[in-house]
């Protein structure tokens, strides 16, 4: 085997690599082609409509308290707390760590409407309550999943398998990010 390399043979085998090198020294960016009107995939564009709001910060808290717990009242559940479920919520489903008949429980926190909303709010949240009327809540998500990670992929991508685009980045490639360097959404 022959390991000598000849400088012909060096630049023959590396231009591209050194090509790309050099582009990015110069500033250049790896699929930012230009369209007619000179602008990168990711330039910010006008949407049809003028929004009230600039930026949208989505909070999607992993391991924080659950819903039912702060701002999700179910006067239902709470009617029902400590008794059996129902065998249709269980019937032909396989539940990760469920065995026999579960009881159901009901919210540990009492709750009160608040704000001109009349929201519900549990008194785990004193200073929030008084911003009810400010905040959306969106309670009209619904999902066959049972399990927190594929539902909590179907709620950002609306599928529960992975490998597909969440709604930041559809909003970034829609509308385009205000920064070159920085990301239009990020995940932590």
């Amino acid at each position: 085997m022959n390991h000598s390399l000849t400088r012909r043979h060096f630049l023959q085998d590396c231009s591209t690599g050194l090509g790309a090198m050099w582009l990015a020294a110069q500033g250049h960016t790896w699929g930012a082609t230009l369209d007619r009107a000179g602008r990168g995939p990711l330039t910010p564009v006008a949407p049809h409509h003028h929004p009230k709001a600039k930026r949208v910060i989505f909070l999607h808290m992993a391991g924080a308290p659950s819903h039912l717990e702060l701002f999700d009242y179910k006067p239902e559940l709470a009617k029902h707390d400590g008794q059996d479920c129902p065998e249709s919520f269980l019937k032909g489903k396989r539940f990760a760590f469920i065995q026999g008949v579960p009881k159901l429980l009901g919210s540990q926190f009492p709750f009160e409407r608040h704000g001109q909303s009349g929201a519900w709010v549990s008194n785990r949240l004193p200073h929030f309550s008084q911003l009810v009327d400010e905040v959306c809540f969106l309670k009209g998500m619904h999902t066959e999943q049972f399990n927190h990670a594929p539902a909590q992929l179907a709620m950002h991508t609306g599928y529960s398998t992975l490998g597909y685009p969440s709604m930041g980045a559809w909003v970034t490639y829609g509308l385009g990010s205000e920064s070159e360097n920085l990301p239009g959404f990020i995940v932590l």
